[in-house]
């Protein structure tokens, strides 16, 4: 009888089928190696399971560190730390919502290719259309609110304030594209923007900044947000006239998410801004349907499909997520409408 070994190697299944493969030994090198074992075998063991490891490493890199990052901000009941009642509830808001997600989240829209945020795709989506919000309100507050009708200037920090927030999200230390120069990446803009936001509160709570609460400020800047909403409309209506019915329409997402992050900021924004203008409302008999509209954006901003889908409005097989969301924007869009036409009596 031999004593041979069979040595033929085994398929590999599972997590091994990613370890490098290596020559068999046959029982001649087994021979050849008894005694002692070389200096050359130990090396290529231990490359063996160190190239393994780090293949495995690479591999669970960017789907684990994307899960740990990945997080949809779209809780309908939050809420600013609070403030003395001088102070502006909308501003507030601003500065609470851009600290939560620049610093309270982790922020991926300009996640270099190294790091695992840069393959999320929905996220960066919700954020930025937090931020088209966000520059709209407050730039509204630095050309009509926060001034005098035609008497003052504008004010120095909400003009900082817009100004940070004009920064495009996705801007990292270095972008060739943009500047060969190191570069101010987007979370620092942010931050300055919450800093200008926060001393214009606190200069208007001692009575040093303006803040106009007049029915005409409010009927502009509801203006400027229906044309917002107008072309968040206008987007969807263009992707499922184009792409409707593919399963894999792979820019359905981006614009669902965008509109999503839209929504809830100025669902938020608009819920702060009644506050501020309660009185006005109030005098105009406009509260109830206010708050209809805030609901209906807190609405369209709570849809979350597992997978957006733009299927054909009147298919039985595939839903049409983008058809939904747009319902309820454009059913804010009039609610707000018929809020101007209110106004304007």
């Amino acid at each position: 009888m031999s004593d041979d070994f069979d040595l033929e190697p085994q398929a590999k299944t599972g997590w091994r089928r990613f370890l490098p493969s290596w020559p068999s030994r046959t029982s001649a090198d087994l021979d050849d190696d008894s005694g002692s074992e070389t200096g050359g075998s130990r090396w290529l063991s231990g490359a063996k399971w160190g190239g393994g490891a780090l293949l495995a490493i690479l591999l669970l890199y960017y789907p684990v560190g994307a899960f740990i990052s990945h997080k949809i901000n779209d809780d309908p009941n939050f809420r600013p730390p609070a403030i003395p009642p001088e102070a502006s509830q909308t501003v507030a808001m601003a500065s609470a919502l851009l600290d939560r997600e620049v610093n309270g989240t982790t922020w991926p829209a300009n996640s270099p290719w190294f790091f695992p945020g840069a393959i999320l795709d929905n996220m960066p989506n919700f954020q930025s259309g937090e931020i088209q919000a966000l520059q709209r309100v407050v730039t509204e507050f630095r050309d009509q609110i926060g001034r005098a009708r035609g008497t003052s200037s504008t004010d120095r920090a909400l003009q900082d304030a817009a100004a940070y927030l004009n920064n495009q999200p996705d801007i990292w230390y270095i972008d060739l594209s943009r500047s060969w120069a190191p570069m101010k990446p987007s979370e620092s803009y942010y931050n300055d923007a919450i800093k200008a936001l926060n001393d214009f509160n606190g200069r208007l709570t001692r009575g040093d900044a303006v803040f106009e609460r007049r029915a005409d400020n409010l009927l502009s800047t509801l203006d400027r947000i229906g044309k917002d909403l107008g072309a968040a409309s206008n987007d969807i209506d263009k992707e499922i006239d184009e792409q409707s019915g593919a399963w894999f329409d792979l820019n359905a997402d981006d614009i669902f998410y965008r509109n999503k992050g839209e929504l809830y900021a100025y669902g938020l924004l608009l819920r702060a801004l009644g506050q501020d203008f309660k009185s006005v409302l109030a005098e105009k008999g406009a509260s109830n349907i206010w708050d209809r509209m805030v609901g209906s954006m807190m609405e369209g901003a709570a849809l979350e499909p597992w997978i957006v889908i733009n299927g054909r409005p009147a298919s039985l097989a595939q839903p049409n997520h983008l058809a939904e969301q747009g319902f309820y924007l454009l059913r804010a869009r009039a609610q707000l409408e018929e809020i101007t036409d209110i106004l304007q009596k």
